[in-house]
């Protein structure tokens, strides 16, 4: 028979196996308390020997930020756009000057819909009611007394020759210049009856044969054709003719600072031409527009539903407003078809003659 082992031996190999866990179990806090006080101690170092312009031997080529190593937080560095640069890029730089650059816009402000429902009936009848409501009064809008004025035009292009606009005194001194784009129109009565009283007249028309044509003392021909295209620059690049340029750019060669009479019969390219000097600020230039608008149909560059494109019409007109131009002369072709946007409706003719004064002008 087996001989028994006594109960003390296995009670003391637990004993030691008990007291064998909790010295290991000592030992481990031991260390992570110590390692928990070195590293403040070590980023403190690291920061003093920063400070001093001295690296540790053990820190080098793993230098950290103390924030990021005391905290453990990830540090996220914009970059600007140039490839190298760590500066910041969250806010624009200013130019020389301390100005910052004005905001190019590449599109007008909409005006509200006419109505909560938007609709081609409503932006129509407002869109309407507008060109056809003077906003200021003008006694003196002819040329009848002009020298060399005839009533044999086919239309009649309407000036404000009141006393108190500057026009008729520039004409008097011989000071006037008047800009006429157009399209291939040899109606140019107008032209040559305000060159006839001793202002400056350019046309400016791509298909004259030549590049530049002077007939008379004051009356020359341009072979140019003002941009009417879409300025924003995400649409789809035009490779625009050597012979469109806009008008700042035109001013600018010819050294002109103002015109005084702005005249456009450029078969539906009124629309972008008209916008695209407001945009450019040069319709601030201009003393005086006088504008014929086509509304059968939408117009270049001009795109959107019907009601979304009368909406246009009329937010560009009220820019006009803005910019403290008033309406003070309309008129309606009854001798071109009559349709609006290709419906026979509202009583509106397809074609209207659009004068503005610039009230600020001098």
């Amino acid at each position: 028979m087996p001989k028994e082992r006594p109960l003390w031996r296995g009670s003391a190999f637990r004993l030691c196996l008990l007291s064998a866990a909790l010295f290991l179990c000592l030992q481990l806090g031991m260390r992570r308390s110590w390692c928990t006080e070195e590293k403040p101690r070590s980023a403190a170092a690291a920061a003093a020997a920063a400070a001093a312009g001295r690296v540790p031997p053990s820190a080098r080529g793993t230098e950290q930020h103390p924030v990021a190593a005391a905290g453990r937080r990830r540090v996220t560095y914009v970059r600007s756009g140039r490839r190298g640069s760590a500066e910041p890029g969250c806010c624009p730089l200013q130019p020389p000057g301390g100005r910052l650059r004005k905001t190019v816009k590449w599109h007008i402000e909409l005006q509200p819909w006419a109505s909560p429902t938007p609709s081609l009936n409503n932006e129509a009848l407002r869109f309407l009611k507008y060109i056809s409501t003077s906003q200021i009064s003008c006694e003196h809008v002819n040329l009848n007394s002009l020298r060399g004025y005839s009533e044999t035009a086919k239309k009649p292009w309407s000036v404000c020759l009141d006393e108190r606009f500057s026009l008729i005194h520039r004409i008097r001194s011989k000071q006037c210049r008047l800009y006429s784009l157009g399209l291939g129109n040899d109606d140019n009565q107008f032209e040559t009856s305000m060159a006839n009283s001793g202002c400056e007249v350019h046309r400016f028309d791509p298909s004259i044969k030549s590049a530049h044509i002077q007939e008379g003392r004051h009356l020359w021909y341009h072979r140019l054709s003002i941009d009417w295209r879409d300025p924003n620059p995400a649409i789809a690049a035009h490779k625009l003719h050597s012979n469109t340029k806009k008008l700042g750019t035109v001013l600018n060669e010819f050294g002109h600072q103002k015109i005084d009479v702005l005249k456009a019969d450029v078969e539906s390219a009124e629309w972008k031409i008209l916008e695209n000097l407001i945009l450019e600020d040069v319709v601030e230039q201009i003393g005086q527009l006088v504008f014929e608008v086509h509304v059968h149909w939408p117009g270049f560059e001009v795109s959107g539903n019907d009601s979304t494109v009368v909406r246009y019409w009329y937010s560009l007109l009220r820019e006009l407003e803005l910019k403290d131009f008033r309406l003070f002369h309309t008129y309606k072709d009854l001798s071109k078809p009559q349709v609006f946007l290709k419906k026979e409706a509202f009583n509106a003719s397809s074609c209207y003659t659009l004068s503005w004064v610039n009230t600020r002008w001098k």
